[in-house]
């Protein structure tokens, strides 16, 4: 994909997305029920590549690393981020120039030293130069594991689409100003979600590459709401949702139902019944959609399809949770559903009375 708009980083997608628990075991049996297979294994360190398709989750179990550390603040969560760059050394010494805070990062002997700077709730965001097959820090630091597929297919789930944060109230003009100084990320939706009790305004931020998109979410004026509560269980900001693409959503959700990962409760019939008006000749099944609890948003005027299908996980590590997306040519975040989903997660906190009606 062409850069959007000036790459002065060399931003190329994603790289990976790093994850710690403070209770062994946890981690594995959610990633392995998302379609995700361990490939490799750290050559000194107690540190596991996850793969699916071109998605790489590090398992970090390391005791005394920063990431135990982190879990040990946050629970089960990512704790870590990184992004692909043309040049690791210029990328790192450009964000110190523009304020950012470098983070140390403790290695063995003969092992890759992986520049990294504080990112979102103080977790590290790392710069990887070294991501080519048969060159990429996997098989520097890494030992693969004999006889498995180094890319495997899963569920289907081929790359990761974006990564959400959620911040403190009246924070999230800092985190914008975070990419966009660092990064040239671009503003490119604004939402003001309203629900019946609380609401949520959310900028959607993305890098000059195309591939790199964070949106982030704080509570409205109303309080009291779903960030708040994912602030509360997090014990501060981070990384709310991970959101992976595949090319057959309906293939993907039937794999995952199979797997047993609990998806998120879908919208009401009318919601349905609205999709021919909302979005004439789309063209995709709506009863198979409906079966799945899969939303549907785009744009279909003037002859023109576009079309994002998309349904979440529940949460799957504390208050973390998966989303599952396929593209058709729209480029955006699902707005269209954003208040069904804001809704439908509002009636969840309802049952589960988190949040008080009267």
């Amino acid at each position: 994909m062409a850069d959007l708009f000036d790459n002065p980083m060399g931003l190329a997608g994603f790289e990976f997305v790093e994850f710690a628990s403070p209770t062994p075991g946890m981690l594995e049996p959610v990633f392995e029920a998302l379609g995700f297979q361990e490939v490799a294994r750290h050559r000194s360190k107690d540190v596991s590549l996850f793969r699916q398709g071109d998605i790489n989750f590090i398992v970090n179990r390391e005791p005394g690393s920063d990431a135990a550390y982190f879990a040990a603040e946050h629970g089960p969560s990512a704790c870590g981020m990184a992004f692909r760059v043309k040049d690791s050394h210029l990328a790192y010494q450009r964000a110190l120039d523009l304020g950012a805070q470098p983070i140390e990062i403790s290695t063995g002997p003969m092992e890759l030293r992986l520049p990294a700077i504080k990112g979102i709730g103080g977790a590290p965001l790392y710069l990887i130069d070294r991501f080519e097959e048969g060159k990429s820090i996997y098989d520097i630091d890494f030992r693969w594991i004999e006889g498995a597929d180094r890319h495997p297919v899963g569920h289907g789930l081929k790359s990761i689409d974006h990564l959400t944060h959620n911040v403190y109230r009246g924070r999230m003009a800092y985190w914008a100003d975070f990419y966009e100084r660092l990064f040239n990320f671009k503003e490119i939706r604004y939402f003001d979600i309203q629900g019946e009790y609380t609401g949520l305004t959310s900028r959607a931020m993305t890098a000059p590459d195309g591939k790199i998109r964070i949106p982030l979410n704080e509570e409205s004026a109303k309080g009291s709401g779903q960030i708040e509560e994912y602030l509360m269980a997090f014990n501060g900001e981070g990384i709310q949702h991970i959101a992976l693409l595949t090319d057959d959503l309906i293939a993907s959700v039937d794999a995952l139902q199979m797997a047993g990962v609990p998806l998120m409760t879908p919208p009401n019939d009318i919601y349905y019944e609205m999709l021919e008006k909302r979005l004439p000749g789309h063209g995709q099944p709506v009863a198979e959609l409906q079966a799945r609890g899969i939303l549907l948003d785009g744009a279909t005027e003037g002859g023109t399809k576009r079309l994002l299908l998309q349904i979440f996980s529940q949460t799957q590590l504390g208050p973390v949770f998966f989303e599952f997306i396929q593209r058709a040519g729209d480029e955006g975040f699902g707005e269209g559903n954003f208040k069904a989903l804001f809704e439908s997660i509002e009636r969840d906190q309802v049952r589960r009375g988190v949040l008080q009606t009267d």
